[in-house]
């Protein structure tokens, strides 16, 4: 359809958004079969605060569910360019921040694909924009919610 909204994600994103939506869409909702007739076999379903909450959860994975077909049909495979000189897409990049010394090594991901504990930064992030285009060597300023940082592209790859 024209006009409508991509997602950029990594390969690796696309295959872990899949598996994912798979397990909630089979064992996940067959686990949630099972927890309901549980607690509907409790007895008087109006005073059963296990079915109630097992409804409730099996509304929330529903709506999830929902949410990551949505992002499923959304997303954009962009491939990181393995040979590109300067800071891209899907780059995994170290680097040093110059005041304090600190090097942090991230891969830049789409956004719903992010995770700083698994060092995945995404791409719309003000780190990530201001690390675009960056070849190793390069200082760039960013502006956080901390004040103002700079940071010093040590390497690619």
């Amino acid at each position: 359809m024209a006009g409508e909204e991509t997602e950029a994600i990594t390969a690796q994103g696309l295959e872990e958004l899949k598996a994912e939506l798979h397990h909630l869409e089979t064992v996940g909702r067959r686990e949630m079969a099972a927890v309901i007739l549980a607690a509907r076999e409790e007895g008087d379903l109006k005073e059963n605060t296990e079915y109630h909450q097992a409804k409730e959860a099996q509304g929330l994975m529903e709506t999830k569910i929902l949410r990551l077909q949505e992002r499923l049909r959304r997303a954009q495979v962009v491939e990181a360019d393995t040979s590109s000189k300067v800071v891209v897409f899907g780059s995994t990049v170290t680097i040093t921040d110059v005041p304090t010394g600190k090097q942090q090594t991230w891969t830049l991901v789409g956004p719903t694909e992010a995770s700083v504990a698994d060092g995945k930064l995404s791409s719309e992030s003000p780190i990530a924009r201001a690390l675009m285009g960056a070849a190793p060597g390069d200082t760039v300023a960013v502006e956080t919610p901390k004040g103002k940082r700079e940071l010093t592209v040590d390497k690619l790859g």
